[in-house]
């Protein structure tokens, strides 16, 4: 069997973290396996979904590096549903309803006061031709509902405990009782399909072997494996996995704009941060930055996913995106450092990338070593006689040793009082890269100028 899985977003906002977490798991799952990566559009909702969010779900992908083997979009597929709804008007498996909200609303409310479950009770289906040809000159459109097969047939109307059950990825023995459940609906009264109906006739036409996805579609996933079998279709396997909550333990918003991939992108994180962070959260490997998606693909493994919500806490994401540069080679960011006017090559990148959060952050050890910077002069006597003993040049990467040694010698000073004015001098700041491997980038006569007090 190929595998072929598929992510589906609506294109009604951005991608968050929560959708990357399920778009990675997805990604990686079909990497692994040698599968296909669907990109599914869910552009059903004509009111809230644009082209200008589809286009941004496809830049945010292709920057996150998960590129997908074929795109599909369920607004050029009506023809299909309304085929594939016709089969099961036929069957007496989808039946037309024609309850405004606010007489489901109130019936819910006497049901709950009776001590009643609130589902829908089937009043639809009591209907006769001549009833709902008078509903329809009324002006009434019908909604369809999805008829769950959970009765006897000695009462077709009455729901009884009914179990469906499923071997899940992630949760492992799952089963729904579609008899508490309310047959959903499936067409709006505009015609209109809603997910759980397209989502599973796309699973059937594309092919999807694996559907993975949030703990929060566990409940869906019983009424969509019994829609599978009323459509003649066997039933992918599912997945669900854990949700993303916040360090304080509540849900994120997707609403949360920081929270947005192309929000993440802006503040300068790293694809491969925000991917190792998604994909290893609450699961049993060590949330550790990894560099490419192949070395990610490795490690997943469904069981070794918790079903306990996981913590995402954008304290470990900058700390994961940190980690990640400290040992990423020169060679995977020379060109980005050359867009940004840096041009002093490997020894410049291994001389900073440790005290990086973010790619942008090498910008000011640039300008330490290349611009005119106003030193802090802590002590100018001492500053200015460790100016007379710096070394000849060529300076290389023992020069610092070389000349620190000659000021204990001349001085006296060791430790703090030694290094301190000179990293102050040198940098203006009061921490940083290794002198060591700065002071050859910052040369002789800086240096010099700068241990006098001066700008250089």
């Amino acid at each position: 069997m190929t595998v072929t899985v598929r992510f589906a977003p609506s294109p009604t906002g951005r991608l968050h973290i929560g959708n990357v977490r399920t778009a990675v798991l997805n990604w990686l799952f079909a990497r692994k396996q040698g599968g296909t990566f669907i990109l599914r559009l869910d552009d059903t909702d004509r009111q809230r979904s644009t082209e200008e969010f589809a286009e941004a779900i496809r830049e945010d992908l292709t920057w996150l590096g998960l590129v997908w083997g074929r795109e599909e979009r369920q607004s050029t597929r009506t023809a299909r549903y309304d085929e594939m709804a016709e089969a099961l008007k036929r069957a007496g498996r989808l039946y037309p309803c024609y309850e405004t909200e606010e007489e489901l609303d109130r019936r819910r409310k006497r049901q709950l006061a009776r001590g009643e479950p609130p589902i829908y009770d089937r009043s639809a289906l009591r209907l006769t031709d001549e009833d709902r040809q008078k509903l329809e000159a009324e002006g009434r459109r019908p909604y369809w509902r999805f008829r769950l097969n959970n009765t006897e047939p000695s009462n077709p109307l009455k729901p009884l405990p009914t179990l469906v059950d499923w071997v899940d990825l992630i949760r492992r023995d799952q089963s729904v009782d579609v008899g508490s459940l309310s047959d959903p609906v499936m067409i709006r009264t505009d015609g209109t399909y809603l997910y759980t109906f397209t989502s599973v006739v796309d699973d059937i036409d594309f092919g999807v072997t694996h559907v993975i996805r949030g703990e929060d579609h566990v409940t869906n996933t019983g009424v969509q494996i019994q829609l599978f079998e009323a459509l003649g279709a066997e039933s992918p396997t599912f997945g669900h996995h854990s949700l993303l909550v916040g360090a304080d333990g509540q849900a994120l918003s997707k609403r949360l704009g920081h929270l947005s991939v192309a929000a993440l992108r802006e503040a300068g994180f790293e694809p491969m941060a925000v991917l190792s962070l998604a994909a290893l959260l609450g699961t049993s490997e060590a949330v550790e930055p990894h560099q490419s998606l192949d070395a990610l693909a490795e490690l997943i493994d469904f069981e070794h996913i918790s079903r306990a919500p996981a913590r995402f806490d954008e304290t470990e994401l900058r700390s994961v995106n940190a980690r990640l540069l400290h040992q990423t080679p020169f060679e995977m960011v020379k060109d980005r450092l050359e867009g940004m006017g840096i041009t002093s090559g490997e020894a410049f990148w291994s001389a900073v990338r440790g005290n990086i959060t973010f790619l942008a952050d090498t910008k000011e050890w640039w300008e330490v070593v290349s611009q005119p910077l106003t030193p802090t002069i802590e002590d100018e006597a001492f500053c200015r006689r460790a100016a007379e003993l710096l070394p000849p040049p060529p300076w290389d990467g023992d020069t610092w040793s070389t000349w620190t040694d000659a000021i204990k010698a001349d001085t006296g000073r060791k430790g703090r009082a030694l290094f301190h004015p000179l990293r102050l001098a040198l940098t203006a700041r009061d921490q940083g890269p290794e002198l060591k491997a700065l002071l050859p980038l910052i040369g002789p006569e800086r240096a010099a100028a700068r241990l006098k007090g001066e700008v250089a």
